[in-house]
């Protein structure tokens, strides 16, 4: 009898060209991902996640749907799709869900949190795990300019060219900057974002930090609806996929944020 799994998953980013499958031989978290599983089931399967990271994005709490006719524990899909897994994903928790339940549709929130260091000279033990910037930043000035963009908003200044996406306009929950051990935390909280939106997003903030974009330019970018005069896509590497909210009847669980993030 066919049935619906969810899994949450946590990976390095730059150990992948992204989430998604490409051409062979490139290698991407839901192509490693589909070969454990397979290998597990006996069966060719095919994954959908909550959202498609970027090259160089990580997650601590990605989302994804699979059906199977193998009869298998749960644990089976855990410890043994991690056994097959690259050393830069792993599966964290399994659980058996209804057969309509969607990873991606039926999530009515992302979030992301964007880890940036502000140091004259980039820590090698940060690579590919924090942004940098050689500017000294006015946090307090980040602060204002970020909560312009909480709400509903048309987010066209903070897409990418070669963005899918159906609509420009996204609810932003939340936004939080925080200094924690001479590091600055960007926490956004969504409904959805556009392709490369956070990064766009903290390239903007970079430039308001160091003061080459006011805040009421940071303003006027967002109501621009344009990346004509937009500052340049930031980094990837400090991004990362902190969660997807589903309604409480799905049950599905997501771990907290790790406290060394």
């Amino acid at each position: 009898m066919m049935k619906r799994y969810a899994l949450t998953l946590s990976y390095d980013g730059s150990q992948f060209f992204g989430w998604q499958k490409q051409a062979d031989g490139i290698p991407t978290v839901q192509t490693a991902l589909e070969h454990a599983l397979s290998q597990i089931a006996q069966e060719n399967i095919n994954t959908i996640a909550a959202g498609r990271t970027d090259t160089g994005v990580h997650a601590t709490a990605q989302v994804v749907h699979f059906d199977s006719t193998a009869n298998r524990p749960l644990s089976a899909w855990v410890r043994g799709v991690n056994a097959h897994l690259p050393d830069g994903v792993a599966v964290l928790h399994a659980q058996e869900v209804a057969p309509n339940f969607h990873a991606r549709f039926d999530a009515f929130g992302r979030r992301y949190r964007y880890l940036l260091q502000s140091a004259p000279v980039r820590s090698p033990l940060l690579a590919n795990r924090a942004g940098w910037t050689h500017y000294a930043l006015d946090l307090a000035t980040m602060q204002q300019a970020a909560q312009i963009l909480v709400g509903e908003h048309d987010f066209s200044s903070f897409r990418a060219a070669e963005c899918q996406a159906k609509s420009p306009i996204k609810t932003m929950y939340r936004v939080e900057l925080s200094n924690c051990n001479g590091l600055i935390k960007l926490d956004l909280h969504a409904n959805a974002f556009l392709h490369h939106m956070v990064r766009n997003i903290v390239g903007a903030l970079v430039y308001v930090g160091s003061g080459r974009l006011s805040v009421a330019e940071f303003g006027e970018l967002l109501v621009a609806k344009s990346r004509l005069t937009a500052p340049p896509t930031f980094m990837p590497d400090g991004l990362y996929l902190t969660g997807v909210d589903y309604p409480g009847e799905w049950g599905i669980l997501q771990p907290e944020i790790p406290e060394w993030l």
